[in-house]
């Protein structure tokens, strides 16, 4: 009995071991499984008094491929502009609250922020007046079709004058000068924005503009389109008169713009600063001082590589393609419109220079002014052919054809085909 109950057993003892052993490798087969991994995801700004990056969801570490809520709150006098981070991605990079996609590592999620206040109706813009030392950023093209244009920017507003300037200028009879009257002081970022429709009829007024007057200001990046802009003396599509230290560069100008006396362009009414890459296409009518982009450009003035290819008239004298007179340094720079004055005299690029011009250039056809106080004159054939500028010095480049653009190079052209334009520019 005792051997039969031995051997009876025996399998049974052999089977559970296998049973236990089969237990433990599974056991000791899921104790070995590796966790999912997960990353550490920190939030930053930029600058870090910009504001604050916020991570909504709140439960880093994340495994990779989470989705994540995040937002950004600007501090007071900032502005948010984007999201960046080194990898993952992000819902809408431009949307101050939006979702990151968690990549396979550690990542930090950076809020930038932008210094200035947002203007995105008229009637921020408006408000600029109201702290003209301020820093101001357009967030969405303007027009008449936004908010506060009928009130403070179209043909009713203002009793028919439409839109006030925001400076001014006044004579100074003592010295034989004009002086800034408020002058906008801080910056105005346009981001490639245009600002439309601005309707201004003012003609016994001085210094007249989008801005009437600035003075250690820098305006940049904005286009004013299909204005219709009348003063008295000193006046320009987006500003009236520039004083030193001012900058204007990056912007452009479409419309009208007449100045029932003197000192009108179709950009800036006088220069004292340095305006820089802009141009205008505007009309511009005056009786003396007229010019193309700029009316007069006085002693401590730079205009560079810039241009203007509206025609210009002036019912009395001083007329020319880009300047009614320079006293201080034009470069780089051409027009094309067509200019015609009463009584000379008058000038394919300026109508009188006591300053300096560098390689610049006028058309002799468009303009119908076989000659310049400054400048060179040239064919439309020579003013479409490369060879001109790049012999000139200037920073340009052929481009197949006129949407393309080398950003590389200051200037882009199409070789016999087109006139210069700025790479920033955008294609029309």
């Amino acid at each position: 009995m005792k051997t039969k109950l031995c051997s009876w057993g025996a399998p049974y003892v052999k089977r559970a071991a296998i049973f236990l052993t089969a237990v433990a490798l599974v056991l000791g087969t899921a104790s070995c499984a590796p966790a999912t991994t997960k990353y550490h995801l920190t939030m930053a700004a930029n600058p870090v008094e910009g504001g604050t990056a916020i991570d909504v969801t709140n439960a880093s570490p994340y495994a990779a491929g989470t989705n994540v809520t995040i937002r950004a709150q600007a501090a007071e006098g900032y502005m948010f502009a984007y999201w960046s981070a080194p990898a993952g991605t992000f819902a809408d990079a431009n949307a101050a609250e939006t979702t990151f996609t968690m990549p396979a590592q550690n990542v930090t999620v950076t809020a930038n922020f932008i210094l200035g206040t947002p203007i995105q109706t008229w009637y921020d813009l408006d408000a600029i007046r109201q702290n003209p030392d301020g820093h101001y950023v357009l967030v969405n093209d303007l027009d008449e079709t936004t908010s506060g244009y009928a009130e403070v920017a179209g043909p009713a507003a203002s009793d028919g004058k439409g839109w006030q300037p925001i400076g001014s200028v006044a004579a100074n009879l003592s010295g034989g000068t004009w002086e800034p009257v408020n002058p906008f002081t801080g910056t105005f970022d346009g981001q490639g924005y245009e600002i439309r429709d601005l309707y201004i009829n003012r003609p016994t007024e001085d210094g007249v503009g989008l801005f009437g007057s600035i003075d250690g200001a820098v305006i940049e990046h904005v286009g004013l389109v299909s204005v219709n802009v009348t003063g008295r003396h000193v006046v320009g599509a987006l500003v009236g008169g520039q004083w030193t230290n001012s900058e204007v560069r990056k912007c452009y100008s479409s419309g009208t713009v007449t100045a029932m006396v003197w000192q009108v362009g179709g950009l800036v009414g006088s220069t004292d600063g340095t305006i820089s890459a802009s141009y205008s296409s505007a009309t511009v009518l005056g009786g003396l001082v007229t010019g193309g982009l700029v009316g007069g450009i006085w002693v401590d003035a730079t205009v560079e590589n810039s241009y203007a290819t509206g025609n210009v008239t002036a019912g009395l004298y001083y007329a020319g393609g880009l300047t009614g007179g320079n006293y201080g340094t034009i470069r780089n720079c051409y027009s094309t419109g067509f200019v015609v004055a009463s009584m000379p005299p008058t000038g394919g690029l300026s109508a009188v220079n006591y300053g300096t011009v560098e390689n610049s250039f006028w058309d002799t056809e468009t303009s119908g002014q076989a000659s310049s106080a400054g400048g060179t004159g040239k064919s439309t054939a020579e003013m479409k052919a490369i060879s001109t500028f790049s012999g000139a010095g200037w920073s340009i480049v052929a481009v197949a054809n006129p949407g393309t653009r080398n950003p590389s190079y200051t200037w882009n052209i199409v070789n016999g085909v087109t006139y210069p334009f700025l790479s920033w520019q955008p294609a029309s």
